[in-house]
């Protein structure tokens, strides 16, 4: 038997006739064999409707008022939905989050689901009953209401998916095997599209795309989905199918990575819009301060994006990250203090918007970051921060300049044009991937039993699945390289027409000049140092360039790397307690990179795996 989970978001449900719209689609599921859980948002605008009464009585209202208040939004969706499937001749039965058991921790207004109970909805479903849940919400150990945060429907209708496809069921209690299950996400677009189309007309629609790359976009300013509903996808093996409310058409399929996808550079550009950039400079270049930063930070659930440290000089260093506008105050607020006792000054831009391009092709093609930085060049925008991942570049740039810079990079690498995954007919572009049945992802020893049974108990804990250690690699810094736009261009320019590979890129404003590192094979540190010093020479003369070949880069892969602030910390921590110091630090949805000395990268593995309990 097939279960699909249906979400319709808030315009989807904005009105009645919308909702007997929603209703239809499930009736229609059901009718064509699956069992039907349907999860709904709140009506229409009715989640700020509910914020700003809240602010007509106080302008701070307690969190965990606030999740009673918001919460209401979904249950009167639920209630009509439940409505109007009865209207039109099927049975259905409605349950809030907590009526469902979905237990998540007690951090109110943006909780994490800890565990979800299976068996009120296998009895309903087993009666013939559509099922409808309240999305974005649950319940805590001491039965709080509590809301889920940002895009929290989405990641109710994937938990659900995800928990009915992989959980037995009560112990002893007959319950129905689910040979398939999907999870449908209907929304006001059709799809998921190289870029927002809104702002470039031309962006194109994509068919299919994987796990790890909507991470990434989603990440960067995606709107279609947030990345938490996408992280229970990719752990829990649940296909996702992103389409329009308003139409029968073939929307996006989030799938796991195929082969043919490696072929595609970049399969899409975001843009985030509201991001605050800050820096620390002048920090103490010793073992620990890292880990101080972002545990702080960590500490006020405060989630850091772009990080992007420099070599230290002179006993210094600077440390520079981003957060979302609205959280700007608070890490301010948190900061301040620990800048005073660290002897450092801060920094800080509210005007920044942050543009990324991502592609699993990154990971086997070279140039991508060239090309990149050369059409922001040629558009005179000026790259304020740079980080790069496996299958990521985001450059910083000023917010009036985001849109523009947007268009440009989505032009350069042909983002409009037929490809596939992305409109090509035939070939590639028809790739079906296999929908795996249980029985194809299902544990095959005890121990992954075990292992299951312990990710569906603690459903949205981190997921590190691997520590990573390169010593292949030599590093070239320039510092004080004028804060101009093009300059970074030009070195990109050169170091690829000299057929030199670059992997890692941080960049970071510190004091109105810019400090630019970057790995190369350790084969081609000497030429890779030579023509940086050429080109930056004819740039600013008194700009200096050094090479190290004596670094170690380790990597820690997994899902959730950024949406859980205690990642930073735990890897930073760790390394700190055995007294090694990070001279690089670069991050992204999937992976966080550090640079440390090579004579202590063996050991800095040894002691990362111990901290994510993979020895």
């Amino acid at each position: 038997m097939r279960l699909v989970v249906q979400k319709f978001g808030g315009s989807s449900v904005a009105n009645a006739q919308r909702i007997m719209a929603a209703a239809r689609r499930a009736i229609r599921a059901k009718q064509e064999g699956n069992q039907v859980i349907v999860v709904v948002s709140a009506r229409g605008d009715t989640t700020d409707e509910l914020i700003e009464l809240a602010k007509e009585i106080t302008e701070q209202p307690p969190a965990r008022e606030m999740d009673m208040l918001l919460s209401t939004g979904e249950q009167i969706s639920i209630a009509l939905m439940a409505m109007a499937i009865q209207a039109l001749g099927e049975r259905a039965i409605s349950f809030t989050g907590a009526q469902v058991g979905i237990v998540t921790d007690s951090t109110h207004t943006k909780a994490r689901i800890k565990s979800i109970s299976t068996a009120r909805m296998r009895q309903a479903l087993a009666e013939g009953q559509i099922v409808i849940v309240a999305g974005f919400q649950g319940i805590d150990e001491n039965w709080n209401i509590t809301t889920l945060g940002r895009g929290g429907s989405d990641t109710t209708a994937v938990a659900l998916a995800a928990v009915m496809k992989h959980d037995a069921g009560e112990p002893g209690v007959s319950t129905p095997g689910y040979s398939d299950v999907g999870c449908e996400i209907y929304t006001d677009v059709d799809g998921v599209y190289t870029t927002d189309p809104r702002i470039v007309p031309e962006a194109r629609k994509m068919d299919f795309i994987s796990y790890d790359e909507m991470l990434e976009l989603a990440s960067v300013g995606a709107g279609v989905m947030h990345s938490r509903s996408i992280e229970f996808g990719k752990k829990f093996d649940v296909p996702i199918h992103v389409r329009s409310s308003f139409s029968d058409a073939e929307g996006t399929w989030i799938v796991p990575e195929a082969e043919w996808m490696r072929d595609v550079v970049v399969c899409g550009a975001a843009l985030g819009r509201d991001e605050a950039r800050i820096s620390l400079n002048g920090v103490p270049d010793q073992p620990g301060v890292s880990h101080r930063v972002f545990a702080a930070m960590a500490d006020h659930h405060i989630v850091v994006d772009m990080i992007a440290q420099n070599v230290g000089e002179g006993g210094k260093a600077a440390i520079g990250f981003t957060v979302l506008g609205n959280e700007l105050p608070e890490a301010l607020r948190v900061l301040r203090p620990l800048a005073a006792e660290l002897g450092a000054s801060i920094e800080f831009d509210e005007q920044v918007s942050k543009v990324s391009i991502v592609g699993t092709g990154m990971r086997t093609h070279s140039g991508v970051a060239e090309r990149m930085f050369a059409a922001l060049a040629a558009e005179n925008v000026n790259m304020k921060m740079i980080t790069t991942a496996d299958i990521k570049i985001s450059v910083l740039v000023s917010r009036k300049e985001g849109v523009k810079a947007l268009r440009a990079v989505h032009q350069a690498f042909g983002l409009g044009q037929p490809r596939p995954g992305a409109g090509q007919p035939g070939g590639k572009g028809n790739h079906q991937f296999q929908r795996r049945p249980v029985g194809a992802v299902s544990p095959k020893t005890n121990r992954d039993l075990a292992a299951l049974t312990q990710q569906l108990a603690s459903m949205e804990d981190i997921v590190v699945s691997d520590v990573l250690l390169d010593t292949d690699q030599g590093r070239i810094t320039i510092f004080g390289l004028p804060d101009k736009p093009g300059c970074c261009s030009r070195v990109f320019q050169a170091v690829a027409s000299a057929g030199i590979i670059v992997d890692m890129i941080v960049q970071n404003l510190s004091l109105g000049r810019t400090e630019l590192s970057f790995s190369v094979p350790q084969a081609d540190l000497d030429r890779a140092l030579k023509v940086t010093r050429e080109v930056v020479a004819v740039l600013d003369p008194t700009t200096r360039v050094a090479a190290d070949a004596d670094i170690a880069r380790l990597f820690v892969h997994g899902v959730g790397m950024r949406t859980h602030t205690g990642v930073a910390r735990r890897m930073f921590g760790a390394l700190a307690e055995r007294g090694i110091n990070i001279s690089m630090i670069n991050t992204s949805e999937v992976r966080i990179s550090v640079v440390v000395d090579r004579a202590r990268g063996e050991e800095a593995l040894v002691c990362l795996k111990e901290a994510f309990n993979l020895v």
